[in-house]
C-alpha cells in the first residue's frame, strides 16, 4: 500500500516546523517522530531513510522561503543592485525570516563538512538563491548580472550569519558599504 499523500503533506509540515524552530541539532529519527506525533517506524514508511526525510523537509523549507521572497519581490520587478541588496537584506533580517537564515547557516556548515544530504541540498538551494536574485537584477549584461547575484547572496548570507553577534554592527556596516559601492558604480 502506498503512503497517503495528504498524510505525508501534514507530516512534512509538522517536521518542517520542528526543524525550523529547533535547527539540525534536533533531527534524530526519534526526535523528529516525537515532533510529528508519530513513530520513527512510520517516518521510515513515508521516507526511505533519514537522508530522504531531511531532504524532503529542507526542500520544503527552501520553497517556503522562496515563496516568501517572491511575494515580497515578484519576478517581474527588476531593481538596481544597490536597491535589491537593501530590499533583500532588510527582508532577510526580519523576524519571520531569521529562523530560515539560521537554518541555512547550519545547512551550509554541514555541507562544508561534506555531510550528506546537506552538501547536495546546499548546492541546490544556493543555486536557487543566485537564480532568484539574477531574475530580479536590473543589469543588462548577463555575465555581470550573474556575478552580481552571486556577490549579493554572499554578502546577504554573510550578514545573516554575523547579525546575531553582538549588536550586528559588522553585518550592518558590510551591507551599507556594499550598497554604497554599488550605488556609486
Amino acid at each position: 500500500m502506498a503512503p497517503n499523500p495528504e498524510k505525508r503533506e501534514a507530516l512534512e509540515a509538522r517536521l518542517a516546523a520542528h526543524v525550523l524552530a529547533h535547527g539540525l541539532g534536533q533531527t534524530s529519527l526519534r526526535q523528529l517522530a516525537a515532533a510529528a506525533g508519530t513513530s520513527d517506524r512510520m517516518l521510515l514508511y513515508y521516507y526511505a531513510d533519514k537522508a530522504a526525510l531531511l531532504g524532503a523537509v529542507l526542500t520544503r523549507l527552501a520553497a517556503d522561503m522562496a515563496n516568501g521572497l517572491a511575494a515580497a519581490l515578484p519576478a517581474g520587478d527588476r531593481l538596481p543592485a544597490a536597491d535589491l541588496l537593501a530590499r533583500v537584506g532588510a527582508l532577510a533580517a526580519q523576524p519571520g525570516f531569521r529562523p530560515y537564515m539560521s537554518l541555512w547557516a547550519e545547512i551550509a556548515a554541514e555541507a562544508g563538512r561534506g555531510a550528506q544530504p546537506f552538501a547536495m541540498i546546499a548546492t541546490t538551494i544556493a543555486g536557487g538563491f543566485v537564480y532568484w536574485v539574477d531574475e530580479r537584477l536590473a543589469e543588462p549584461d548577463p555575465v555581470r548580472r550573474r556575478d552580481l547575484a552571486a556577490l549579493l547572496i554572499a554578502v546577504i548570507d554573510g550578514a545573516a550569519l554575523l547579525a546575531p553577534l553582538g549588536d550586528g554592527a559588522i553585518a550592518t556596516r558590510a551591507m551599507g558599504a556594499l550598497q554604497g559601492l554599488l550605488a556609486a558604480s
